[in-house]
C-alpha cells in the first residue's frame, strides 16, 4: 500500500509562512498524483492544491492561489506545500492524499493522518 506521512503542521501569525511536507512510501508511490485538502472547524473538506508525480502540472484552489506553492523532491519522495501570507481562515487540519488526482476527493485512494495548522490574528 501507499503510505503518506506528514511530519507536522505548525503555528504562525497572520501574514506569516509555513511549509508542510508529505513523505510517500510503498510500491505505488512513484505512479500516483498527489494533492492537499484541508478542513476548517465546523466546515466541509476543501481542495487546496494538486500536482502530478512528475511535477509537470499543478492546480490550486481559488482561496489559496497566489499564496501557496507546491514543489517536490522525487529523490526523497517528498511533496512540499509552501504557504505564504497566511490568514486566520487557513486554520484547519491539512491532509496529504494520493491517487488519480483532480480537485475532488473521489480521485484519491490514499490519505495521510492529517496535521494541524493554526494561524493566529
Amino acid at each position: 500500500q501507499v503510505q503518506l506521512v506528514v511530519p507536522g503542521g505548525g503555528l504562525a501569525q497572520a501574514a506569516g509562512s509555513l511549509r508542510l511536507s508529505c513523505v510517500a512510501s510503498g510500491p505505488m508511490s512513484g505512479a500516483v498524483d498527489m494533492g492537499w485538502f484541508r478542513q476548517a472547524p465546523g466546515k466541509e473538506r476543501q481542495f487546496v492544491a494538486a500536482i502530478t508525480w512528475s511535477g509537470s502540472s499543478t492546480v490550486y484552489g481559488d482561496s489559496v492561489k497566489g499564496r501557496f506553492t507546491l514543489s517536490r523532491d522525487n529523490a526523497k519522495k517528498t511533496l512540499y506545500l509552501q504557504m505564504n501570507n497566511l490568514k486566520p481562515e487557513d486554520t484547519g487540519i491539512y491532509f496529504c492524499a494520493a491517487g488519480r488526482g483532480g480537485w475532488s476527493p473521489i480521485g484519491y485512494d490514499y490519505w495521510g493522518q492529517g496535521t494541524q495548522v493554526t494561524v493566529s490574528s
